[in-house]
């Protein structure tokens, strides 16, 4: 059953630099970054070495902690640089991108006849597993553990924040697809919470096997711990996933299309930016191209 939840508190941040309504191909980078610092927790231990030939969904390293959690390449190319820090933490993996993208292949079982197991096998292997995060504490999830539940916010309140509804659109079916991946980690509900002010786009109305719940609200109703107190509050000893959309679209394309394409569409926004708009680009992208002369 539905829920809609009306907020008073909070605020909406107005500030100039909204992105246009327009998506364009973010200029060709040549190197690519993956940053284990980025991800809280994460004891990172190397699988490659510079100078080595990667695919996009090679795996670049796991977490010591949780060895079956790898991270993978989101381009082909070459290991151009292991950048460390003190006590020699590494700090980036640094990619020089091929042209053209390779792709390692994880195969193209129908979703029906994989278990459970399978699936949180298949995205394990493909370096896709950090993609799911895990409340309390908003880390990446422990496959071990069962969430009572999977939340989905498919807005954002924050400032100049990118417009989902935009972004999604014409998406229904690869969205589809990873939603029916989400319903498998489950016994619980997926929550697909929406902005109950505005008409969302149909790829989250017409969604389907999710519970559909809409907030109303300034900011922070569009932030998903907000929702999980107000739809399914986490008690001692519970835990629950969250995704944001776009994530669902890439681990849609693993199952769909067996290979690791980590394609992002970002707003470029902020009053010192000539051109305000959105970009298409790949996870871990260098935004050199992007800024230059943009500003």
């Amino acid at each position: 059953m539905s829920i809609e939840v009306k907020l008073k508190k909070g605020v909406n941040i107005n500030l100039l630099g909204e992105a246009d309504k327009v998506v364009t191909e973010s200029p060709k980078a040549e190197t690519f970054a993956i940053k284990p610092p980025d991800f809280a927790g994460v004891v990172p231990k190397l699988l490659v070495k510079a100078g080595e030939e990667v695919k996009a969904g090679t795996p670049l390293f796991f977490d010591k902690n949780n060895e079956k959690v790898l991270f993978s390449s989101p381009v082909s190319g070459e290991v151009a640089e292991i950048k460390r820090g003190a006590k020699r933490r590494i700090l980036e993996v640094i990619i020089l991108a091929d042209k053209e993208v390779k792709y390692e292949d994880f195969g193209t079982t129908p979703l029906g006849e994989l278990s459970r197991e399978q699936v949180i096998e298949k995205m394990l292997k493909s370096g896709l597993w950090p993609l799911v995060r895990q409340r309390p504490f908003d880390v990446i999830a422990n496959p071990a553990n069962s969430p009572k539940a999977i939340f989905i916010s498919a807005f954002n309140t924050g400032p100049m924040a990118a417009d989902n509804d935009f972004i999604m659109h014409r998406k229904d079916e690869m969205f589809q697809e990873g939603l029916n991946v989400l319903a498998k980690l489950t016994d619980g509900k997926v929550h697909l919470n929406i902005n109950g002010a505005i008409k969302a786009d149909e790829a989250f109305l017409n969604a389907k096997g999710v519970q559909i719940n809409k907030f109303r609200g300034p900011h922070p109703a569009g932030n998903v711990g907000v929702q999980i107190h107000h739809i399914d509050p986490i008690n001692k000893d519970e835990v629950v996933w969250t995704l944001n959309p776009q994530d669902v679209l890439i681990i849609a394309r693993l199952f769909k299309e067996g290979k690791v394409d980590m394609e992002r569409t970002i707003a470029l926004t902020g009053s010192e930016v000539k051109q305000p708009k959105y970009y298409r680009m790949l996870v871990g992208q260098s935004v050199k191209n992007v800024l230059q002369n943009n500003i």
